[in-house]
C-alpha cells in the first residue's frame, strides 16, 4: 500500500480486526478489497471490526469498498463494524450507504 499500511489480528473473543494506518489512496484499493474478501469468504469470522482510528484519509474507491463490506458480510453472515471513524468519515459512511448500528466509537481512538 502507499504510505499506508494494514494490520489484520484476531481478538480472544475470535473477532477479526483490520486496521489500516495513513491515507488509502486508490493504489490501495485491490489490497483492502482483496483482504476484505478473505476475510469474510474464508475465514469467516463471527465478527470482522475495521478499526479506522488511525485512519487519516479515504479516496472515494475505497470508502465504496467498506460500505461493500458491510453487505458481503451480510451474505456471508459474517456481522461488519467500523470502530473509531472520526465524525466526517462517518458521515461520509453513512452516505455511502453503511447503517448506522454498524459505527462505533465515532469521534474517539482506541486505547493502546
Amino acid at each position: 500500500m502507499t504510505g499506508t499500511t494494514l494490520d489484520v489480528g484476531t481478538r480472544s473473543d475470535g473477532s477479526l480486526v483490520i486496521q489500516p494506518h495513513g491515507v488509502l489512496h486508490a493504489e490501495d484499493a485491490v489490497e483492502l478489497r482483496r483482504t476484505l474478501i478473505h476475510a469474510v469468504r474464508h475465514i469467516r469470522p463471527l465478527r470482522l471490526i475495521l478499526d479506522l482510528g488511525d485512519l487519516d484519509g479515504l479516496d472515494p474507491i475505497n470508502l465504496g469498498t467498506l460500505a461493500a463490506a458491510c453487505h458481503l458480510g451480510d451474505d456471508h453472515q459474517v456481522a461488519v463494524f467500523l470502530d473509531y471513524s472520526s465524525v466526517t468519515l462517518a458521515g461520509q459512511l453513512t452516505a455511502a450507504g453503511v447503517a448506522a448500528h454498524r459505527l462505533r466509537h465515532i469521534g474517539h481512538r482506541a486505547a493502546a
